[in-house]
């Protein structure tokens, strides 16, 4: 099952690789991984989406990561209403003859075409990762020269009840 697992971390050198260290040493491989500062002045979010077997998992994965000492607070969003979205840009090759098409499978997708050449553009997406999967599959028939994602990255939304929120902190 695929579970989010969101952190605030301390920003310091090394804090990215002793996290992905703990997942390797269990065998859990991450799906993808974002990593940005927050609001506050030198502590960074990251939002992990992993795979699992059962819930026993990642509760074992939130109490490792606990005991990270750069670790300020741990949190599964997987069972919660959360906003979650995921960038994407793709190079698409075109030609005068595919150019229209191309423009009309872009606009219901309210992508941003930011770069045009006379043989290729560059789209920008950002959504959910489903919406981020259907634009690639009708794209590729054109062929897609370069892609590049920067994985999910999510919010729980506001006003949810705290006791149903799986929230561990270390501080």
């Amino acid at each position: 099952m695929k579970r989010i697992i969101t952190m605030t971390v301390l920003n310091r050198p090394g804090v990215l690789n002793r996290i992905t260290n703990l997942f390797t040493k269990r065998n859990y491989n991450i799906e993808s991984i974002s990593v940005g500062l927050t609001e506050q002045e030198g502590v960074s979010r990251m939002t992990c989406v992993v795979h699992v077997e059962n819930d026993s998992m990642v509760e074992q994965i939130t109490k490792q990561l606990n005991k990270q000492i750069d670790v300020l607070k741990v949190a599964d969003i997987s069972d919660q209403a959360i906003v979650a979205r995921e960038l994407v840009l793709v190079k698409v090759p075109v030609l005068p003859q595919n150019r229209a098409e191309i423009y009309s499978i872009i606009e219901p997708f309210r992508a941003s075409v930011i770069d045009v050449s006379k043989d290729s553009i560059i789209i920008q997406l950002t959504g959910e990762t489903e919406k981020i999967e259907a634009f690639i599959d009708l794209i590729k028939p054109y062929g897609i020269r370069e892609l590049a994602r920067t994985g999910t990255t999510a919010f729980p939304r506001g006003n949810q009840r705290t006791n149903q929120q799986k929230t561990f902190s270390f501080v």
